[in-house]
């Protein structure tokens, strides 16, 4: 186990700080990506291990561990308000924040440090998953981007992919539990593998052969990484375990503010990834994600953003209003006033509802295949398609039930559905 050095106002865990949990009482918090839910859902089970007991509010715990994010400003200022409220607690931080900002953190609150990789080492030696209907497997840990905004890679570090067996392993456990839908994430999951001479599609081709009842949602790709395997990467989504789902994040649809971000690609080579990967598979379904207010982004370039949603025609897209983030290369650079990324957001958004009602005309009242992959409350549950469609289905379904519904409602990101014999 690799030991971790003190710090003059903390001090970070270690394989005997973790037995301190030993039948204890821990609520935890977590912000962020997937990525992040995958580190807590080994941390959960690290603690099972040790007999301690997860509960759903501070005020019955001994301990509190907060998994933090700083992706953007608001994140990082919300993260420091909820670790200075737990500041009297007995306080454990993990999570991107303590990589990059330690000093921020102890400057509010005095926490020991759990280093990812102190989880990821002692989960090794547990290998138990928990039994919800959606599970995570991380692939890698950081990426091969450069991006000039990205304070992620910083704290991530540079890439690092995890074995293709440790990653079957724990798609088998979960299996085995009866896990309907597995999510593998990574900062970027288009770039596993390149480190060993190896590739995604080679993985999805292994954990395609997986035996169980489950799917399997591929993360998010970067579409620089995507391009040199994209032929072998089409012909895995075949496979029959794959949702028919494309997390790829554009950011812009201006190639001159690409370029400022150092993102490695065009918006021609993102609209032909997405043109080659519909013709495949007509029916699936894409995201993306994009900055507006990136600095030196003029209003031309913004309009060639609105210009791209409504080429593309997106199930969805994740709008992020820019924020300086510390250490990264434009850090520096003149922002724009709150108000202007604030107004090219909501008119961002608004262009985004308009193709997301068109795109969801296309799919009320077809009759869908489904299997049931969350329950939501009592007497309702989250079922998804092949192409990850979200249908509603107010039955009391179990995980894991596959049937077919017809789409009634359209609800924006996913619809209510009527099961059909």
């Amino acid at each position: 186990m690799a030991a971790f050095p003190e710090n003059s106002n903390g001090m970070y865990a270690d394989s005997n700080t973790l037995e301190k949990f030993r039948d204890q009482r821990v609520f935890i918090e977590t912000y962020g990506c997937r990525y992040n839910f995958g580190d807590t859902a080994k941390l959960v089970e690290i603690l099972k291990s040790k007999g301690s007991i997860i509960v759903d509010s501070a005020e019955d715990a001994d301990s509190v561990i907060i998994n933090t994010c700083t992706v953007v400003g608001p994140t990082e200022r919300r993260m420091l308000k909820r670790l200075a409220f737990f500041r009297d607690y007995d306080l454990y931080v993990t999570g991107c924040m303590p990589a990059v900002q330690r000093e921020a953190i102890f400057a509010v609150c005095s926490p020991t440090i759990l280093p990812s990789e102190l989880i990821h080492e002692t989960y090794r030696n547990v290998g138990t998953v928990g039994s919800e209907g959606v599970g995570i497997v991380q692939a890698a840990r950081g990426c091969l981007g450069t991006c000039t905004y990205c304070l992620t890679r910083i704290a991530r570090g540079s890439l690092k992919s995890f074995p293709e067996d440790e990653i079957c392993g724990q798609i088998l456990a979960h299996s085995l539990a009866g896990t309907p839908e597995i999510q593998i994430t990574a900062q970027d999951i288009s770039c596993w593998g390149r480190e060993r001479g190896k590739s995604l599609p080679f993985l999805l081709h292994r954990l395609d052969d997986v035996p169980g009842n489950f799917m399997i949602r591929v993360g998010m790709m970067n579409p620089a990484t995507v391009k040199d395997i994209l032929d072998d990467l089409i012909e895995a989504f075949a496979g029959k375990r794959i949702f028919k789902f494309l997390h790829l994040p554009v950011q812009t649809g201006s190639d001159a503010v690409l370029t400022r971000m150092d993102r490695k690609y065009t918006v021609a080579d993102f609209e032909e990834i997405v043109a080659r990967f519909r013709n495949r598979y007509p029916e699936i379904t894409l995201v993306t994600d994009m900055i507006v207010g990136f600095p030196g982004e003029s209003y031309a370039d913004f309009s060639q953003s609105l210009d791209l949603i409504e080429r593309i025609h997106p199930n969805k897209v994740n709008i992020t209003r820019y924020s300086a983030r510390p250490f990264t290369a434009i850090s520096s650079e003149k922002d724009f006033p709150d108000w202007i990324k604030k107004d090219r957001s909501r008119i961002m958004n608004a262009r985004a509802e308009m193709v997301y009602t068109s795109v969801n005309e296309g799919y009320l009242n077809q009759t869908v295949d489904f299997i049931v992959t969350e329950k939501i409350k009592r007497g309702s549950v989250m079922a998804r398609s092949s192409n990850y469609v979200g249908i509603v289905i107010n039955e009391s379904l179990p995980l894991g039930y596959e049937g077919r519904a017809i789409l009634k409602n359209d609800k924006k990101f996913f619809f209510t559905g009527q099961r059909v014999s």
